[in-house]
This record gives structure tokens, sequence and C-alpha cells, in this order.
């Protein structure tokens, strides 16, 4: 799932495309948006909340999309060739000179305005918005004190745009238990994971492949690398899943201090031997 440094380039690629501009045009197999009458509309601007991408209109109303696994904006010029597949055209709206087109749309909806939507009224601070003070993010983890760390950061109503590849690296940076309450790490601490968070991701908006390391050393520190040497210690690095809906977190137990994995542990062992074997 694209996380919020992702969305954060696909919003201001979208918006110095089709900010200021009138729509000219607008297709879309969505049902949800048949009948939207954006034609004549002028795009005011685009912008990231967290992973949400939000286009707004100068009538007030709002362009909400949500890329999930799938998603991805597109834009292109008159007579250029598309990346994808026509029939996987979700949205197509045109301007001069361009044409934004959003394939595999997994969420889309037209929002009389933002604050119609109680998911994004309950979205947390986003860590790339720069009006975001740090200290401010603080409380809303500590009312978050008995989950665990890794599940925790995840939780966009407290903090918006981190997502399974940030909520690794950083923990790992920071050396700390993904699987440790909240309230068993002091503020400090938080603090800094926060500030390496957004730190690491204003560092991938420059549009290269996302890495938290020197770029040439390798692009990642732990995400994905289940079963390979720690970059660090060189024991062998670990995959568990995490929260209700079974979110992977890839730490080091020596670097971090994990414990020995409880019994469900085996069935998560064999969801990353599915996974690799699918990569294959």
């Amino acid at each position: 799932m694209p996380e919020g440094d992702t969305i954060f380039r696909a919003a201001r690629t979208l918006h110095r495309a089709l900010g200021g501009k009138t729509i000219e045009a607008f297709a879309t197999r969505l049902p949800q948006l048949q009948g939207a009458r954006l034609v004549g509309r002028r795009v005011e601007r685009v912008r990231p909340r967290g992973k949400n991408l939000l286009m707004e209109l100068d009538d007030g109303r709002v362009l909400h999309s949500h890329l999930l696994m799938s998603g991805s904006w597109h834009i292109y010029r008159e007579g250029d060739r598309w990346r994808k597949p026509r029939r996987r055209a979700d949205v197509v709206i045109t301007t001069e000179p361009w044409r934004a087109v959003a394939f595999d749309l997994p969420v889309a909806r037209l929002l009389k305005s933002e604050r119609a939507s109680p998911l994004l009224r309950q979205l947390g601070p986003d860590l790339l918005d720069e009006a975001v003070r740090l200290e401010d993010v603080l409380p809303r983890l500590r009312r978050a004190n008995e989950l665990p760390l890794g599940v925790a950061l995840m939780r966009q109503h407290v903090v918006a745009g981190i997502g399974n590849v940030y909520k690794s690296e950083v923990l790992f940076l920071a050396r700390l238990d993904p699987f440790a309450a909240v309230s068993s790490v002091g503020d400090d601490a938080l603090l800094g994971v926060l500030s390496t968070a957004r730190e690491l991701m204003q560092r991938n908006l420059v549009g290269f492949a996302r890495t938290t390391r020197k770029r040439w050393e390798g692009r990642l520190w732990v995400y994905g690398r289940a079963g390979e040497a720690c970059r660090v210690c060189g024991g062998s690095l670990r995959m568990r899943r995490q929260g209700d809906d079974g979110r992977s977190t890839y730490y080091c137990p020596a670097c971090q201090g994990v414990g020995p994995p409880g019994p469900h542990f085996a069935g998560d062992a064999a969801l990353e031997t599915r996974r690799r074997l699918q990569r294959k």
C-alpha cells in the first residue's frame, strides 16, 4: 500500500498539472461518480492527507481517492501512450493540456466538503504537513498506550501517513520492540520515532525508489528481508503479523530486543513462505 510519501508525490504531480485548470471532460466507470457534473468546474488544489488524496473543486466539493494496494494516478498529454490498458481506467479528468487518469481505483467518492467524510474527520496529523508539531502528536500516541508500538504507528487516527515500510524501518533504527506496548516507551523515544519517520518520508519526496539508507548501500534495513542477515548484527531478520488486519512487521530480534514469538508465529512463518513463493 502506498504510504504518505507516495501520496504526497502523487498529489504534487496532479496539482502541478491540474491546479487552477478548468475540467473540460470527465469520464468514469464508477457508479458512485457517474452524474458528478464536474465539467466546467475548476480544480483549486490537489493535496494529500496521510494516505488519502484530495482534489478540491471551486464549488467546495472534494474528489477523495485512496489507492490502497492497487490504485494509481497517471498524467498524460493528448496523444501519449497510456502505461496501463484503457479498460482499467476508473476516472479520466481532462484539462488543457493534461489528462489525469486513475487506474484500478479502489476508493473514490465525491464529497460535499472534506468535513463531510467521517474518515477524513478522524484522521490524525499528517507527518508531512510542515505545520504539524510532533509534540502535538505525542498525546495521541499516549492515548494508544496499551497498543503495541507497531500497531499504534499504523493507526491513521493517531498519526497519518505511516505504513508497513516506515513502521518497520523506523522502529529498527530506534532499536525498539514493535510488539512492546506504547506505554513501555518514554516520551523522548516516541518523539524520536516520529522525528525519524518524518525525516525519512521527507527524504523520499524526490521521486526515486524509496530508501531508508544511503542509496549505494541497499535501499532498506529490514522491510521485506525476512530470513536475510541483519545489516548491523548479522542475525536473521524476522517477520510477524500484527493487529486485527495482520499487517506485516519486519524486525531484528537481537537489535530490537524482541523475545521469542508466541505460538501464532508458526502461521506467520507459513504466510511469509507463501509470499516468497509468489514473488518467484
